[in-house]
């Protein structure tokens, strides 16, 4: 059965992909089990010097694979871009640290010598998601890779063509045969694929029931996994923060990837004495964003990816203005071809509703108002989810007393909310377990192996 892939802007199809079928899967399991083994023995510098040529040719490519990023998911183009570019980064950053990250650690002990060594598990399968087409699986290979892991590919069935644009770039970048594979197969062939005593470790990005799933199986065969399920992050506005500045952050950060991000903001809180000052700037802001076509470089919000996750956006807005959430823009699907959604703004969505107790996928911002500091961390945990927080304040010690108190795997003060090579990224609560990125991510699908040299 193909594998189509349908442009979200006009809703015609782009280009039509052969499924791997089973002997193919099997055919690539056998020579990427064979291939890792090699691949971890040759040694540091061969991998390191992978990722270098992977960030040189992504950056050489940036343009052609932004336009198939857009062109398969309706990401804006400069935003597409900038994907790519931080592709390359995470290959380069890790081609550089991964040396003083895998370095033997020695430990004093009754022991003439013990140390802890880090070793690679295996072929490590990836659940992918098509919000962020490249940074999502580059943000997975490049400390795979980099510790001589091998890696297997199941990427989401509406971007076949980055999928298999990644897999180029790797084998271009030197990686031997089998190191690096895409399978072009759809989700209801992953429990298969984590059953196979080949495949070593688990990683996802995607829903929470993906999640449980993906968890469910690996439990039963005792294989590790990292899972990056959905956000419902708040932005939290205090009475003392730079107004202008958070207003224009907080445009940016619920509209980034055309509002499809996990570490969105959703929830904007903000402290009753500046809410009317707040709302005002906010759907100023919002109504002024340019929509249309991706492709061109002054839009700045594209269509959804798929016309179910417009509809379902749109169910859930409409069931919160329903519960009595006070709908102030958008909030009606834009007529004409492809799966577009307004920026859309909701405020005081009762307990309970889709926009405070769902991850909502899309332009769609629910804006609340709180009195004090516990009420304001009341509201931001009150979901269940624990991916990302913002906060906005100038006091320091409010800043701090909140980055603890916040149910979250990463807090940004003054900041929207991103991920970064450097620091780990992940999730608490439904948001799922495990880290990407820094040595964190690259640590979670090693063997971290103790070694005890007596006399």
């Amino acid at each position: 059965m193909p594998m189509i892939s349908i442009n979200p802007a006009t809703g015609r199809e782009l280009e039509s992909y052969e499924e791997t079928d089973d002997a193919a899967v099997e055919d690539r399991l056998r020579l990427g089990s064979r291939a890792q083994a090699d691949f971890a023995a040759a040694g540091l510098d061969e991998r390191t010097g992978i990722l270098r040529r992977a960030g040189e040719l992504l950056e050489s490519r940036t343009r052609g694979l932004a336009r198939l990023m857009t062109l398969e998911m309706g990401k804006p183009i400069g935003a597409a871009e900038a994907e790519v570019r931080k592709c390359a980064w995470v290959c380069r950053w890790y081609a550089d640290n991964a040396e003083r990250l895998l370095a033997d650690e020695v430990v004093a002990t009754d022991a003439r010598r013990s140390f802890v060594r880090f070793q690679p598990l295996g072929i490590v399968l990836a659940v992918m998601p098509w919000n962020f087409p490249l940074w999502q699986v580059f943000r997975f290979a490049a400390p795979a890779l980099a510790a001589g892991n091998a890696g297997l590919l199941k990427h989401a069935s509406n971007v076949p063509g980055c999928a298999v644009a990644i897999e180029d770039v790797i084998r271009e970048a030197g990686a031997p045969p089998g190191v690096f594979q895409t399978l072009l197969i759809g989700s209801d062939r992953v429990d298969a694929l984590i059953r196979d005593p080949r495949v070593r470790a688990v990683t996802l990005t995607g829903s929470d029931p993906a999640g449980r799933a993906v968890a469910r199986t690996a439990g039963e065969c005792l294989k590790k996994t990292v899972l990056e399920l959905g956000g419902s992050d708040p932005f939290i506005v205090f009475e003392d923060a730079d107004l202008d500045r958070a207003i224009r952050t907080a445009v940016t950060a619920r509209i980034l990837n055309n509002g499809q991000s996990c570490i969105a903001a959703k929830r904007f809180l903000v402290q009753r004495g500046i809410a009317a000052e707040f709302e005002l700037g906010f759907r100023e802001a919002l109504e002024a964003i340019r929509i249309g076509d991706p492709l061109d470089p002054d839009v700045e919000l594209g269509p959804l990816a798929t016309e179910a996750i417009r509809d379902e956006l749109d169910g859930q807005v409409r069931a919160t203005v329903a519960a009595g959430g006070r709908l102030l823009l958008g909030g009606e699907i834009r007529p004409g071809p492809g799966w577009f959604y307004p920026a859309t703004l909701i405020a005081d969505p009762p307990a309970g509703a889709p926009l405070r107790s769902e991850e909502t996928f899309g332009p769609v911002a629910a804006l609340l108002r709180f009195d004090s500091d516990q009420e304001a961390l009341d509201l931001a945990n009150e979901t269940q989810f624990g991916l990302g927080a913002s906060v906005w304040t100038r006091e320091p010690e409010r800043a701090e007393r909140f980055a603890s108190g916040l149910e979250a795997g990463s807090v940004f003060v003054n900041a929207m909310v991103a991920s970064d090579p450097r620091l780990p990224f992940g999730g608490v609560k439904n948001s799922g377990y495990g880290r990407e990125l820094a040595g964190y991510g690259l640590r979670e699908f090693l063997n971290i192996k103790t070694i005890w040299m007596a006399d």
